[in-house]
């Protein structure tokens, strides 16, 4: 057992703490399609000249 313990209120005040200090997920899904949209384009541009 740690030293300090905390009850369902500290509890609940942590987690939200760390909520906001963790960074926006990373959408890999998002970022694929991204990726795909511009790799299409450059493709398109590339038949078109």
């Amino acid at each position: 057992m740690g030293k300090y313990q905390l009850d369902a209120k500290g509890k609940v005040a942590v987690t939200k703490f760390h909520e906001k200090q963790t960074p926006a997920k990373f959408d890999k899904k998002q970022q694929l399609e991204k990726i795909r949209a511009d790799y299409l384009k450059k493709k398109q541009k590339q038949t078109d000249n």
